[in-house]
Parts: C-alpha cells; sequence; structure tokens
C-alpha cells in the first residue's frame, strides 16, 4: 500500500482558502498529477486543502472524498489556565484581556528539548503540555480513524505494526495539512509527534510518500521514500513558500518568530 500526504498551498489563513501565491503552486503540482498516480483521493473539510485538491482533481478528472479527521490537528492549549506554562510559548497574542488559545506543539524550543518526555513515544501523553490540554484525546481520535481507514485497505494495527488481512499495492492521496501529517506519521512511525512537528518543516503543495514493506509475510511497516518534495515548483520555477518555518536567523525580522 502507498500513502500520499500533499500539504495545501500558501494560505491565506484568515479566509481559509490559498493566497495567490497559494493557487500557482497548486497548478503546478497538477501539472505532476497524473506522474504522482494518486489513486483513491481523499480531502479535508477545511478550505484551503479543497482548493488545492481541486487542481489535481480537474487536471486528472479524479474525485475525492471528504474525512472530517483529516482537518488541520485542532488541539489547544487555554494559557490563562496554566500560567506556568506561559514560558514555553512566548511572543502569545492577548484579546480583552486574556490570552488566544495556543496551538499545543508550538512550543519554544528551549522548553520543549529540555523535557525528554517529549521525545519519548508513550511518555508524551505524560506532558504538563498535554495534561492541560486535548491534546491526547485528540491525538487518539485522529489516529483510531486512521487506524480503521488503514483496515479497511487490509492493514490492521497490531500493537506496533499493523498485521496484512488483505496486500495490495493500492495508493491513497491524503490532502490534507502539516500539523495532521505529522499526526499520522508519527502513528505510522511509532514516535512522539512532538519530534515531527518540531523536526520537520513540510512547505506548501509538498508531496509525502509512504510504503508498506511486507518483509515477513503478514507483518507490514510504512516506510517513507520522500518527505516534503517540492520537485514540482522548482520545475515551476516558482519559490518555495515559507509557511511552516521560523526565522532561520533572529535577526530576520521578515519571517516569524
Amino acid at each position: 500500500m502507498r500513502i500520499l500526504f500533499i500539504r495545501h498551498g500558501d494560505p491565506d489563513y484568515v479566509n481559509d482558502t490559498l493566497t495567490e501565491k497559494g493557487h500557482r503552486e497548486a497548478a503546478l503540482l497538477a501539472e505532476r498529477a497524473e506522474d504522482l498516480n494518486l489513486g483513491r483521493c481523499f480531502v479535508s473539510p477545511l478550505g484551503r486543502a479543497r482548493d488545492t485538491a481541486a487542481y489535481c482533481l480537474k487536471r486528472t478528472g479524479y474525485t475525492a472524498r471528504t474525512l472530517d479527521w483529516l482537518e488541520e490537528f485542532p488541539a489547544r492549549l487555554d494559557l490563562n489556565k496554566v500560567p506556568q506554562l506561559r514560558k514555553a510559548y512566548p511572543n502569545s497574542r492577548m484579546k480583552d484581556g486574556e490570552y488566544v488559545p495556543r496551538v499545543v506543539w508550538d512550543m519554544a524550543p528551549a522548553y520543549w528539548t529540555e523535557h525528554e518526555e517529549y521525545f519519548d513515544c508513550r511518555k508524551w501523553r505524560e506532558t504538563e503540555v498535554c495534561r492541560n490540554s486535548d491534546a491526547v484525546a485528540t491525538y487518539d481520535r485522529v489516529t483510531e480513524a486512521f487506524d480503521r481507514f488503514l483496515a479497511d485497505f487490509g492493514y490492521v494495527r497490531e500493537k506496533a505494526h499493523y498485521r496484512v488481512e488483505k496486500a495490495n499495492t493500492d495508493t491513497v492521496t491524503f490532502f490534507c495539512h502539516f500539523g495532521v501529517t505529522c499526526v499520522l506519521l508519527s502513528r505510522l512511525w511509532n514516535v512522539s509527534p512532538f519530534i515531527l512537528w518540531h523536526s520537520l518543516a513540510l512547505a506548501p503543495t509538498s508531496v509525502t510518500e509512504v510504503v508498506t514493506e511486507e518483509r515477513e509475510e503478514g507483518t507490514a511497516y510504512f516506510r517513507g521514500l520522500k518527505l516534503g518534495d517540492v520537485s514540482h515548483l522548482y520545475a515551476g520555477k516558482e519559490p518555495v513558500s515559507f509557511a511552516a518555518r521560523f526565522c532561520e536567523i533572529f535577526s530576520d525580522r521578515e519571517h516569524r518568530h
């Protein structure tokens, strides 16, 4: 089995759609759609993912089914209830005298890297951030839906691998988001999602590919063939978007800190 994770194009988050650049990126991705062999397509319910998918679907004549659990990973933390964690989330915005809820994984490296439990494939669930947010419940809801999806294709979760009930070479494509892609990869690879959230930056319209390896009959593991491929942008001479990244050097005031 083969899975493609395609991140949406350069986002207009306010209007949940694509910027002008994002539309150019999606159009360039569509030029590669037939070569990518998209197979059965699934899309997040959010507009920026749907608008990205539309270009590939039009090009190939495929249709896509919407899966609610492919939305951007929605777990949030309320700093008003856990003031001791404010140091982990610098530059938090305030509105009407209160902190605006934060994306759980958007922590300062100086905080999370000094707490080894965030690296552990099990102990991350017990971290202070997870104890004070809906991160674990949301993670379990999303990954359980993902496992049911894989089971429908013949790959049944069994401990830390997948038991093959019906081997196949099907391809499925998810048009979705950075955060939820990291969650799904962390499930496949049995690692803490915090490692992927902080160590990867999958650019807009990038393509990530994983396939099963069945080295022993009846036992499958998903292995990455490429992560965040943006060769279609280079081919079209379109600069790679900075979305998902932070400033390369602190003195750079043009990019987010």
